[in-house]
């Protein structure tokens, strides 16, 4: 397997901690945690394809989690010593996958709202695959029109709640369209991926959190439900009145949680 090496950041030193950002965020959305873990860790940020100065998906066919979870290949210890991972949304279903693909040197993983959407429809959660599959043909089918905005507000509604788009100022806005451009290829890695649940039991750490909020989107909650169900081993954690994006806007709230699933 070829090494590509990401744009990244890094802080501390002791056993490798790679967090795995959400769509839109970028590695910088980890800045809160990377303080209080770098105490005791070596944390490496990653930037995902298009994110920071990690080249854009250009290739001519569809985006895979695998593609995106070879990039932590990059930070695996050259002396076959163990890492954990962090993701969160998008970042927590390439988490996913790097665990699998990497397995032999995973240690821990701890996931915060994943979303391996392609299991809705996989186990009959029918109105919440829908739900996602609602959102990613607004942002295809606006990606393709360069109507970015448009796709923007639709993609903010969904996951900060409904007038998030409305409350943004326009500088804001702009600045959050253009981020959301590599999202368009991140839909084809979590609705066309194929692990089943009994591999991915099969294959992930028996030491892997799932943290979700209460009150977050449908089709995130079911998503933690099927796990919930499957994965009798695995910890999970809740919090409440945080929504998808807890991680980013109640760190105070999430870091102690996540910083307690790598120990």
């Amino acid at each position: 397997m070829s090494i590509e090496l990401p744009d990244f950041m890094e802080s501390g030193q002791g056993e490798t901690v790679v967090l795995i950002h959400s769509s839109v965020a970028g590695a910088k959305q980890w800045r809160s945690l990377m303080e209080s873990l770098s105490s005791d860790f070596h944390v490496v940020a990653v930037n995902l394809f298009g994110y920071g100065k990690t080249r854009a998906w250009v290739e001519d066919r569809s985006q895979t989690l695998e593609d995106q979870a070879k990039l932590m290949k990059a930070f695996l210890p050259s002396d076959g010593s163990k890492i954990s991972i962090v993701g969160h949304s998008f970042g927590g279903s390439v988490a996913m996958k790097a665990a699998l693909i990497f397995k032999d040197q995973v240690r821990r993983l701890v996931l915060v709202e994943p979303n391996p959407f392609y299991l809705l429809e996989k186990h009959g959660r029918t109105e919440a695959f829908q739900e996602a599959a609602r959102l990613q043909d607004a942002i295809k089918t606006n990606g393709r029109a360069g109507t970015w905005e448009t796709a923007a507000e639709t993609f903010a509604n969904y996951w900060r709640g409904s007038g998030s788009w409305d409350s943004m100022p326009q500088d804001r806005r702009s600045k959050f369209a253009l981020a959301l451009k590599p999202n368009f290829h991140e839909w084809d890695a979590v609705m066309n991926e194929r692990t089943s649940l009994q591999d991915w039991e099969a294959g992930l750490p028996k030491d892997t959190t799932v943290v979700s909020s209460t009150d977050t989107v449908r089709s995130i909650h079911q998503i933690v439900q099927l796990m919930r169900e499957h994965f009798s081993s695995w910890n999970f954690e809740q919090v409440g009145n945080g929504g998808h994006m807890a991680m980013i806007t109640k760190p105070e709230k999430l870091n102690p949680i996540v910083a307690n699933g790598l120990v």
